[in-house]
């Protein structure tokens, strides 16, 4: 066999950058290892000098938005928390979030305005069919008017009050993560934007204000959820603008919606449905006096020929002082020998009219007897699905 012949290694391979050195041990040498922390402390003092390392320190005063670690120790934060008996794998930090509108803080990852999106569609779709389940022959125009009584902005605004949420008069860092967070317009920047030449229309508001017709039909497919026109919301993607500012009433909507988010993807669809079912479908709402009805006899005759009814008849039921300062008729409305309604007034032209709208309430305000609705179909161990009563629509006069 051949012998391998041996190198000899140099200094300038045996030296290295990181400060390894060569320490006399009797005969031999022995390499000595710094330690990693040494090595990163020897980097950052010939990088950086003691100024620029203060520079690296976050200021949080520069936030328009209280820092995160703030919920922790927020009193009102943790009693909203309990008060509204959220679920307790919901942050406080997402609560906290969910009181930050867009106008006080522009970035979208610290305000509420992706979660106000997800709340948005959730509370639109649970209300829709919850109002068309329970009430399958209302017409469009008074779903709107129930879906705004429901979830409007001036019905947002007076459950947070019954919240005990507050809101600052203007948002900061220094402000409390449990309080509403918001820019509100000066009143001379209202009064400019209650102007119907300062708006920017959109085509088919301007539309509207030449005159254009503007029927049920387009309200249903183009409008938001309450039949108005869509305003165009910021960005989802993007940032604010610094400038903007909102209404108390359109805060109070945000956070709610957000808090309907931040439920649902904390709490998951159980959670936000009970949620919904305790604090928005609890309240009363009298839904039939949403009605409003031009001419009630003409509507009523239309409605009875079109589910093939005999024509409505008026007929004097009871009558007492016709001849006195203060009479009272008695009207009764009826189909064949069906009555329909029954109303009293102080003229037989009055007792007929509202018997007319007493016989149109009766048919609309209909209810079937334990209704369901489709969300309902994506919980777990559901009975199976049976058709719900769907009616024609409104009447066409």
């Amino acid at each position: 066999m051949r012998r391998l012949r041996q190198q000899i290694w140099r200094g300038s391979v045996l030296f290295l950058r990181g400060g390894f050195q060569f320490l006399p041990f009797g005969e031999n040498q022995v390499l000595k290892l710094p330690s990693i922390p040494t090595i990163i402390t020897r980097k950052l003092s010939q990088t950086s000098s003691p100024r620029q390392r203060t520079k690296r320190k976050i200021d949080t005063s520069q936030h328009p938005s209280p820092p995160l670690h703030a919920a922790q120790r927020s009193a009102k934060l943790a009693a909203l928390h309990a008060r509204l008996s959220l679920p307790s794998r919901l942050p406080l930090q997402t609560l906290a979030r969910s009181l930050i509108d867009p106008t006080a803080d522009p970035s979208p990852l610290f305000n509420n305005l992706h979660l106000s999106v997800l709340g948005k569609d959730l509370l639109s779709y649970y209300t829709s069919e919850h109002i068309i389940c329970r009430h399958p022959r209302l017409p469009m125009a008074v779903v709107f008017a129930a879906t705004y009584a429901f979830i409007g902005p001036k019905a947002m605004r007076s459950l947070i009050h019954e919240w005990g949420v507050e809101h600052v008069a203007e948002p900061g860092h220094e402000v409390d993560p449990g309080l509403l967070q918001f820019r509100q317009p000066s009143k001379d920047s209202m009064e400019s934007d209650a102007d119907p030449e300062a708006v920017n229309l959109s085509s088919r508001a301007d539309g509207e204000a030449r005159g254009y017709r503007r029927g049920m039909s387009s309200r249903t497919v183009y409008d938001d959820e309450f039949g108005d026109i869509k305003i165009e919301e910021s960005p989802i993607d993007g940032e604010t603008n610094d400038n903007s500012k909102t209404t108390p009433d359109s805060a109070s909507q945000n956070f709610i919606r957000a808090l309907m988010g931040a439920i649902y993807v904390h709490g998951g669809r159980t959670a936000a449905k009970e949620f919904f079912r305790n604090h928005i479908t609890s309240r009363q709402l009298t839904i039939s006096n949403l009605f409003s009805f031009r001419q009630p006899t003409r509507d009523l005759s239309r409605l009875c020929a079109r589910e093939g009814f005999q024509a409505p008849v008026a007929r004097l039921v009871s009558e007492t002082g016709r001849k006195s300062r203060h009479p009272v008729f008695n009207v009764g409305i009826f189909s064949g020998s069906e009555k329909l309604g029954e109303a009293a007034g102080s003229s037989l032209d009055e007792a007929r009219t509202r018997a007319s709208v007493a016989a149109l309430k009766a048919w609309y305000l209909y209810s079937p007897p334990n209704f369901r609705v489709p969300s309902e179909m994506e919980e777990d161990l559901s009975e199976p699905w049976k058709p719900i009563m769907v009616d024609p629509g409104d009447i066409v006069v």
